[in-house]
């Protein structure tokens, strides 16, 4: 399967939205135009563990999708960061996957350097990993 391909510019927001919280997990969606990604919704992560674990404050997450349906756009993807782990999706990722014709993105911050990001699609307990290019 030849490499998914990420606009830079969207790529620079989420690794940026990251670095803004590099002890906590950091969270949003990717909305899609004709199935183009091309917009970047940071949502709060009201966790109780935000160092480990995210949850998309609900509302916000809402609001993030009707401004997808209003603009012409597609949920594309959801990332989330890994402060202290590799970005391969935990158990609880997994779990709670809901998404399944989403890309899953995740970035770890447990790197010297540079900061790596992974696509996984995450659909009935399988992972699936998607080769991103940035261009």
């Amino acid at each position: 399967m030849p490499p998914l391909t990420l606009p830079r510019t969207l790529v620079t927001r989420i690794l940026a939205h990251a670095q803004q919280s590099p002890e906590d997990e950091v969270c949003g969606l990717i909305g899609a135009r004709d199935g183009v990604p091309e917009a970047v919704y940071p949502i709060a992560n009201v966790a109780e563990l935000p160092q480990s674990l995210f949850v998309m404050e609900p509302a916000a997450q809402i609001e993030a999708l009707r401004r997808m349906r209003l603009s012409g756009e597609e949920l594309f993807g959801i990332y989330h960061s890994h402060p202290h782990a590799p970005a391969e999706p935990s158990r609880r990722d997994l779990a709670e996957a809901a998404y399944p014709q989403a890309l899953y993105l995740i970035v770890s911050l447990n790197t010297t350097g540079v900061l790596e990001m992974q696509g996984f699609r995450l659909h009935d307990g399988e992972v699936e990993r998607v080769d991103l290019e940035v261009a």
